[in-house]
């Protein structure tokens, strides 16, 4: 398991019953979690007192109860600092288990000894993107959610790399992909972090597992003639990282040598000195 150990404004104060006490800077959120399924004493004071609560409905979905929470306030990782919220669908804009793989992307970026330049698909809020580019790469941010790109750009401004070699483009990955292979254009490194299930601009249907494979096929046809590293996270319950693994042995390996290493991600947990697992993530290394 990689461990993200690094923060200092956020940490897992515990987590039992299917919900996890976290504090993001001065807050406490208490949100849910499928893999907390252990029933431990809630000792944590914060569970009484939280500033807020994403409480699920009967009906599904659910909705926030907020106590003392402002619309949106600053944390900081190591030199990057990031913009969170509370938004639909009980998430922040930020996935802390994430820092363990910026901070591998930040030390290959740094000691690659050449200019690097990182293609990130579903860039989200630019998590990794901030830590690529504080790196010293050149990267190119995409993802289909306008709302999405303009929220990395407010992180890109709080790091002060709102001049950095930032490219932010709002388009569906596979169709920019595929225009970036007829362009011509390489990276030296690729981050995916593709939704378990979603629809594209058409209406047409991702559904991880059956689109994965061909997915990566695609996105290794942008690979420099001489790649640094390939980064492929997956949230899909019951998809092991031996399968990322196998994927990008199989499509990667292949092509430029190297090897893959996979593992859970993992958030330490105050409490119990336990670790929460926060989904996988497999990285392709070149030699």
């Amino acid at each position: 398991m990689w461990i993200a150990d690094g923060w200092q404004d956020y940490e897992l104060l515990d987590c039992s019953g299917g919900e996890k006490l976290e504090r993001w800077g001065n807050y406490t959120l208490v949100r849910p979690d499928p893999q907390a399924i252990w029933r431990t004493k809630r000792s944590h004071s914060g569970w009484k007192h939280p500033s807020a609560r994403y409480a699920r409905s009967r009906t599904g979905g659910g909705a926030w109860e907020k106590n003392d929470l402002p619309q949106r306030w600053e944390i900081g990782y190591c030199n990057l600092t990031f913009n969170v919220k509370p938004m639909n669908f009980k998430h922040t804009g930020l996935f802390p288990e994430q820092a363990a793989n910026w901070d591998f992307a930040m030390e290959r970026i740094k000691s690659a000894g050449r200019p690097i330049s990182v293609l990130n698909l579903f860039a989200y809020t630019g998590g990794a993107t901030m830590a690529c580019a504080a790196a010293g790469a050149s990267v190119c941010h995409v993802d289909a959610a306008k709302g999405m790109v303009a929220w990395a750009k407010e992180n890109a401004k709080s790091c002060g790399l709102e001049d950095a070699p930032i490219r932010y483009i709002v388009d569906d990955c596979g169709k920019f992909v595929e225009r970036e292979i007829r362009r011509g254009r390489r990276y030296d490194a690729i981050i995916m972090d593709p939704p378990s299930y979603g629809r594209g601009p058409g209406g047409e249907v991702w559904k991880l597992e059956d689109s994965l494979w061909d997915f990566v096929s695609l996105v290794s046809g942008v690979l420099s003639d001489k790649p640094l590293f390939v980064i492929l996270n997956s949230y899909t319950t019951g998809l092991a990282p031996s399968v990322l693994t196998y994927l990008l042995e199989s499509i990667v390996t292949t092509k430029f040598g190297g090897h893959t290493e996979s593992a859970e991600l993992g958030l330490p947990v105050s409490a119990s000195g336990l670790y929460l697992p926060a989904g996988a993530t497999g990285r392709w290394i070149s030699d």
